[in-house]
């Protein structure tokens, strides 16, 4: 446990640095460009997590060069200082989240920032260390899941659909928590750690299963499809689209609008499509 409070230590250093020395873009077409900035070139400063967010906006980067914006991207790790810093104007836009989370935060802290599209879906897993099949769960057994609400009902839901727990009826992906579970046969045990440390708890062989989010699974070097005890079924409509959020107001911005366009243009889903062909990220319809 202390060599994870010591990552989390490090982790919030380093995000806190950035988050501070990011400063807010023009995105406004009439104002005054930023020094650094041309009269026809538009910079937005857009926060994302590593993979696959910036991965993306990379590929992105050169096609909205094309049309006069120039894409400058903070790297992030920790979720809960995206919307803020995105509230505060320190960036323009950011791409990390699904749409529960978001609108979860936006409750919560009363954020003046909207949902601008959605992008992709990252189909979430369940991992270990020491079983290969959900069948060989042991009574008693503990389950590490994420300390957001927002991904509860996700990841109940999936555990109810693998036939390891049921849930109360009108219990579902959105709104369910542990509360709502009526059979735990296994007697499982829930824990929750911050998001960015499952990977962390996983590879030091903590708990019998360990839910991850598609974005950290893929940085740790995790094939979903393959090292997943259980996986998510998911397509196109699946309600945790990640987005791509702006400050209110800023939705019908040309460059944020161009900014969309490009993000869910055939282009970037053939992108997306072959980068992670193993299906650990698939292009919103």
């Amino acid at each position: 446990m202390k060599k994870i409070l010591k990552t989390l230590v490090a982790g919030l250093l380093i995000v806190g640095l950035a988050a501070c020395s990011s400063k807010p873009a023009t995105t406004d077409p009439t104002a005054t460009p930023e020094a650094g900035a041309t009269a026809d070139k538009t910079v937005l400063k857009i926060s994302a997590t590593l993979d696959p967010h910036a991965k993306i906006l990379e590929f992105a980067k050169p096609i909205l060069e094309e049309k006069g914006i120039t894409l400058e991207i903070t790297v992030l790790d920790d979720y809960y200082i995206f919307n803020k810093a995105l509230n505060d104007g320190e960036v323009d836009a950011n791409y990390f989240q699904h749409l529960p989370f978001f609108n979860g935060e936006v409750e919560a802290n009363g954020y003046k920032i909207v949902n601008a599209g959605g992008i992709h879906i990252e189909p979430f897993g369940f991992y270990s260390k020491t079983i290969k099949s959900v069948d060989e769960l042991k009574d008693g057994a503990t389950v590490i899941i994420s300390n957001s609400v927002a991904d509860h009902g996700r990841i109940l839901s999936i555990l109810e659909k693998a036939g390891v727990i049921t849930l109360k009826d009108g219990a579902d992906a959105l709104n369910a928590t542990v509360e709502d579970i009526v059979d735990n046969p296994k007697n499982l045990k829930f824990q929750e750690v911050k998001p960015e440390l499952l990977t962390t708890v996983f590879e030091q062989g903590e708990g019998d299963l360990v839910a991850i989010n598609g974005n950290y699974a893929i940085q740790a070097g995790l094939n979903p499809t393959k090292d997943a005890v259980i996986l998510e079924q998911a397509d196109a409509t699946n309600p945790y689209v990640n987005i791509v959020a702006v400050k209110e107001g800023n939705e019908n911005n040309p460059a944020i609008k161009t900014l969309i366009e490009v993000l869910k243009s055939d282009e970037v889903k053939q992108f997306i499509l072959d980068t992670y062909s193993d299906g650990s990220v698939i292009p919103a319809e």
